[in-house]
């Protein structure tokens, strides 16, 4: 049963990657944005998945959980991948946390652009946010889907 969801999670990657491609030749500034946000969409249901996909791998068929912590209340702390979740949760820089910030960026309306005047310029300031490129997000896909090969090879030995 976990391999159906091995398969599924396998199959979101997949698609985020397929439009990560498309988008060097997107020939639009809207067709660019549309394929990024439907590939960080992808990722960020790959994770959500993931969560699904270990509750199966503990013989728990029917919750489905959303977040980390449903997950911790519905299977306890004893299992290595929550550890391992919190791990990365806690962490500064994987997978993880890149798709936190990809997703708070992505569900918050963007800043307000502040008018620049010869009277207001203090100093230069880089924006804030996530890393935003191809190559920041297929290097995220590439760590989770490593993730998953691995938790899929840990209980499939079982």
């Amino acid at each position: 049963m976990a391999s159906q969801w091995y398969s599924l999670v396998s199959r979101k990657i997949y698609l985020a990657r397929t439009l990560l491609v498309q988008l060097d030749e997107a020939e639009s500034l809207p067709l660019q944005e549309a394929l990024w946000q439907g590939a960080v969409e992808l990722c960020l249901r790959s994770r959500q998945l993931l969560l699904v996909m270990v509750t199966r791998l503990y013989q728990d068929k029917r919750s489905e959980p959303g977040t980390l912590e449903e997950m911790r209340a519905q299977l306890g702390d004893n299992i290595p991948e929550i550890a391992e979740f919190d791990a990365l949760a806690n962490g500064t820089s994987n997978w993880w946390t890149h798709l936190d910030q990809l997703e708070y960026d992505q569900t918050r309306p963007p800043p307000a652009k502040k008018t620049v005047s010869d009277e207001n310029i203090i100093a230069v300031a880089v924006a804030n946010g996530p890393d935003r490129s191809a190559k920041a997000l297929s290097r995220t896909l590439a760590e989770l889907k490593h993730f998953i090969d691995t938790l899929e090879d840990r209980h499939s030995e079982w």
